[in-house]
């Protein structure tokens, strides 16, 4: 089922999220129709928070990547209860958007590399290092679970000349190619 992806000014995307266990309701399901919306609003990841659900969960697929970087096409992954454990002191910037964010997208500092420990979707604890364009992803969608949103990390006069637009998502003056919930 798609899902409507919440857009800035939605108070749960300022949210830190809380951690879910194994007998969640219906979590399966749950995480097929994270895939099904990203995927619909031509997305490589989502967090739980972008659906409305303050838990600490998230999904990515790099497959629409895959053309252009061979090597991300088969990465895809659902974490529950993720934590990074270690970020690399090296950081590189690179351009991002969200889908929660439509319109916008801009220059973010990331760490290259990232250790993270979470649980799959059958609740199998794994412990991962991610380094470059993967890292930037996890990393991304980790914030969103956090409450932190990518505008957040851009320079302070690259947000003063963002407000308006911005204004403009909470007014819901923006155009879509999916289903969103205004705040």
């Amino acid at each position: 089922m798609i899902l409507p992806i919440y857009t800035y000014g939605n108070a749960v995307l300022r949210k830190k999220t809380e951690q879910i266990r194994a007998d969640y309701p219906e979590l399966k399901t749950l995480i097929n129709n994270m895939f099904e919306t990203m995927i619909h609003a031509d997305g490589v990841g989502l967090a739980a928070p972008q659906i409305g659900l303050a838990i600490r969960l998230l999904v990515i697929d790099l497959a629409p990547l895959a053309e252009d970087n061979p090597e991300l096409g088969t990465f895809k992954i659902v974490m529950i209860n993720p934590e990074i454990l270690e970020r690399s002191e090296e950081v590189i910037a690179g351009e991002e958007g969200c889908l929660s964010i439509p319109g916008i997208h801009e220059t973010v500092i990331r760490a290259v590399q990232i250790k993270i420990k979470y649980f799959d979707s059958d609740f199998q604890e794994h412990t991962e290092v991610y380094k470059d364009y993967i890292a930037r992803v996890v990393q991304h969608e980790y914030d969103h679970l956090e409450g932190h949103l990518f505008t957040d990390r851009v320079t302070p006069i690259r947000r003063q000349l963002l407000k308006s637009r911005l204004t403009n998502i909470i007014k819901g003056k923006t155009s879509c190619s999916y289903k969103v919930k205004i705040a």
